[in-house]
């Protein structure tokens, strides 16, 4: 269980309003439905203000507007939801980790590995690499020649970082990450398909996190860029030369294909398509599957879901889909008719 902690303790540390007793001890966020007295809660939306009532947690984090919905011990945040994660943070640290190379790694003789950074059995780290202070690099890591990575950078079991990529400060690889893969470069020539050398690298900022099986190409000539603040979920593919702007998620299972620059701030729904070579504005929102045929250039939010529906209205309404073109050009006709007649008339 996570050390305790009084409320006052947290405030003094992270900030925010506390109002109620100060030397409430909690040793573990949870939700509200499921909080215990030892717990501590949130409520991010007023809508869910009825689950206060019911709730058993020993304290909650909650906005300023519902600041006397409850007389549970509260901190009132800005942004309560933010103010949670920090907490939780603070209750689970992660686990402390000895500096050192463990004698199953392989450490080639110009690698450079600071003292303070850790490398676990069966990892291998090619000529060349760098490895920062505080880094930890996981079981069975394979980290190609080259390659730079800064301070306070994690990267858990069997990460794969191919020559040449450079990786920022506070970088976080889970599982099964990919990084500098060749891009999906062809020429046809005479009935066969010729390989393009991919021969950019990957460049990633700062306070970067990459999700479990994601896979980011190389460039082909110019680099692929991830810049500071960016968060990518789980299997996400990254095509070639590809750029994301600073501070922009993309959820689960999104495909960018190759050379497109994605903005500054930009959300992007699970399981949406980004067609090749266009850009999209900083602070654009993508809905969840959504297909990106063309370029946004206004900031604002994006959505081109068809709706789901029982299977034989689905269809029905799909044969009137193929038939818009008719249907408008129809209309279009009976609207210059009517326009004739009201001229007549």
């Amino acid at each position: 269980m996570a050390d305790s902690w009084r409320l006052t303790e947290i405030v003094a540390q992270l900030g925010g309003q506390l109002l109620g007793d100060a030397d409430a001890s909690i040793s573990q966020v949870a939700t509200l439905e499921a909080a215990q007295a030892h717990h501590i809660s949130f409520l991010a939306n007023s809508k869910y203000r009825t689950q206060l009532s019911g709730t058993r947690a020993g304290a909650v984090i909650l906005g300023q507007a519902d600041a006397d919905a409850t007389r549970i011990p509260r901190i009132v945040s800005s942004n309560p939801y933010a103010y949670f994660a920090k907490v939780s943070a603070l209750l689970n640290p992660m686990p402390k980790i000895e500096p050192g190379v463990h004698p199953d790694a392989v450490v080639s003789r110009s690698a450079q590995v600071d003292v303070t950074a850790s490398i676990a059995a069966t990892a291998v780290i090619a000529d060349g690499a760098k490895i920062g202070a505080f880094s930890i690099i996981g079981e069975g890591c394979s980290i190609g020649a080259n390659v730079l990575i800064g301070s306070h950078a994690r990267l858990y079991p069997r990460v794969v970082i191919y020559q040449g990529c450079v990786l920022g400060d506070n970088f976080i690889a889970h599982s099964g990450v990919v990084i500098g893969a060749d891009g999906f470069g062809m020429a046809m020539d005479e009935g066969c398909w010729i390989k393009v050398p991919q021969i950019g690298r990957v460049l990633i900022g700062n306070d970067v996190e990459i999700g479990a099986n994601t896979t980011i190409d190389r460039g082909t000539l110019d680099d692929t860029v991830i810049e500071d603040g960016v968060k990518l979920d789980n299997q996400i593919q990254v095509a070639h030369n590809v750029r994301i702007g600073a501070y922009s998620a993309i959820a689960g299972c999104v495909g960018i294909a190759g050379s497109t620059e994605i903005g500054k701030y930009c959300r992007i729904g699970g399981g949406s398509a980004i067609l090749g070579h266009l850009k999209l504005a900083d602070h654009v929102d993508i809905g969840a599957c959504t297909l990106i045929s063309k370029s946004i250039l206004e900031a604002g939010s994006y959505t081109g879901i068809f709706p789901f529906d029982k299977t034989e209205a689905w269809r029905k309404n799909a044969v009137h889909v193929r038939h818009l073109d008719k249907l408008v050009e129809r209309i279009r006709i009976l609207e210059q008719q009517v326009s004739s007649l009201t001229g007549k008339i």
